[in-house]
């Protein structure tokens, strides 16, 4: 007994810490005060009232009646428009001491529900960034600080400051954020990257994308009730409900792969631009709509045939060209289909064949960058041509290999020594002779075999010769070592 009435605190208003306030006289007396602040000219006496009922809260820790009385408060001078007074309130109600957290917390969401009724942008502004100097090293309140930053952000965009905007959105780590929702967090971070990518900031935008897996985008089998939206955080506990507007965990997956699509366009990466138009082309939305996916498709095998070939791109050609309905799109099978044989391809035909096509295709082959490709992939045509030959002929002159690519002997030779260098063919110029000598790429099992193969015959002549010298020295009776 002795133990529980120290444990008892009185404050000056004789509030005793641990005990609750009667809800019911709290709830008369909240009224009493929004009746004085309707009268004229007697709202700082209702704010007065207030502080006392909040202080007695408070100390009490009755979480509930501290609530109502900031929340009143602040009720009262956004009805009167006093957005300076409210701005300093709030900062005022959050610092007094032993302040309830939950308090803190209904304060800063009730102010960001003011925010859209400020008078002016600066006003706005203001009520921002002071919210955010509030929130500022709290972990309670770290998601309500994450959306007054991105409003911030926002807000910057709209006056046309990109820079200023993208730095601004970077000040927050969402990814350590447990109890934000999964799809508000990956939405967080693609706009992080889009405002990188606005800004020519492709490092940036790198790194700040792999901290989301294309895995998150996938529901594994069996999961559990509310881990594919972000319902459940770690070892089970209850998050945040995702901020009003945020797209589903399907439509993220297509803003994240059109975002990854402008990076790797920049990077002039063809194979990871087409594996991001493929993942587009599984998502059910996509599928649903006959017009989406065969737009998609097409981008799928435009950007497989302009890949460089390696064992990467050649499996990826095969699963596109096996894919049923590619049959409703007959020209770009035959596309595939040229890609896959092994057969020389001449240019003039492949270029008036899909002439129209690649006019029809401008988000693949317009623009400067749209240049570019054109010439990509006439070089594609240009190095399957060379990968033919190879496979066909294991000697051949350069005038002969240069009529067949439909090229000056020149050129041919340019490109030859291109794939020679970049690793993707095995061969040999003979240029005083004017001959190209194919050879076979040896693996490394290959080449270890030849090497043991070298050395066994290597020990057998050595020896055979030192059976040799033996026998000369007996028939000759000369002692072998003897000067």
């Amino acid at each position: 007994m002795g133990a529980a009435k120290d444990m008892v605190v009185e404050d000056d208003a004789g509030s005793k810490k641990g005990n609750a306030l009667d809800q019911e006289a709290v709830d008369r007396e909240l009224a009493g005060y929004r009746a004085v602040a309707a009268q004229e000219g007697r709202c700082q006496e209702a704010i007065d009232g207030l502080l006392g009922l909040e202080k007695r809260g408070r100390v009490a820790e009755d979480v509930v009646s501290t609530r109502k009385a900031c929340s009143v408060l602040l009720e009262i001078l956004y009805e009167a428009r006093d957005w300076k007074g409210l701005q300093e309130y709030v900062v005022l109600l959050s610092k007094r001491r032993s302040q309830l957290k939950q308090a803190v917390q209904v304060m800063v969401r009730q102010c960001m529900g003011y925010i859209a009724d400020t008078p002016d942008q600066a006003t706005r502004i203001e009520l921002i960034k002071t919210l955010q100097a509030l929130t500022e090293g709290k972990m309670y309140v770290e998601i309500e600080r994450a959306r007054l930053t991105r409003q911030l952000a926002r807000m910057k965009e709209a006056e046309g400051d990109v820079q200023e905007a993208a730095e601004i959105l970077q000040e927050v780590a969402v990814e350590t954020f447990g109890a934000m929702a999964k799809t508000e967090k990956i939405a967080y971070i693609l706009e992080q990257v889009r405002l990188c990518l606005d800004r020519k900031d492709f490092v940036r935008a790198q790194i700040l994308s792999k901290k989301v897996s294309p895995r998150a985008f996938t529901v594994p089998e069996g999961a559990k009730k509310g881990e594919n939206t972000g319902e459940i955080g770690i070892e089970g506990t209850a998050i945040e409900e995702p901020e009003e507007g945020t797209p589903s965990l399907e439509a993220l997956k297509l803003q994240y792969y059109q975002l990854m699509i402008r990076f790797y366009q920049h990077e002039r990466d063809h194979l990871e631009v087409c594996r991001c138009y493929r993942a587009v082309y599984d998502t059910p939305s996509i599928q649903e709509d006959p017009a989406k996916w065969q737009d998609v498709l097409k981008k799928v095998c435009w950007y497989v045939v302009l890949a460089p070939t390696d064992s990467h791109q050649v499996t990826l050609l095969e699963t596109t060209a096996a894919d049923k309905k590619l049959e409703e799109l007959p020209a770009y099978a035959a596309l595939l289909k040229k890609f896959s044989q092994k057969e020389v391809l001449w240019w003039k035909h492949v270029d008036t064949e899909y002439a129209a096509e690649v006019a029809a295709q401008e988000e693949v082959f317009g623009g400067d960058e749209g240049k570019q490709r054109q010439e990509d992939f006439r070089l594609r045509v240009i190095q399957h041509n060379l990968q033919v030959i190879a496979g066909y002929y294991s000697r051949i002159s350069l005038t002969r290999l240069a009529q067949m690519l439909d090229l000056p002997a020149d050129e041919a030779e340019k490109h030859l020594a291109d794939m020679v260098t970049g690793a993707a063919l095995p061969a040999k110029i003979d240029r005083p002779a004017g001959v190209v000598r194919f050879s076979g790429r040896k693996g490394p099992e290959e080449a270890l075999d030849n090497w043991s193969r070298n050395i066994g015959k290597l020990l057998g002549l050595v020896e055979k010769t030192c059976q040799q010298i033996q026998k000369e020295s007996m028939v000759h009776r000369v002692p072998i070592g003897a000067k």
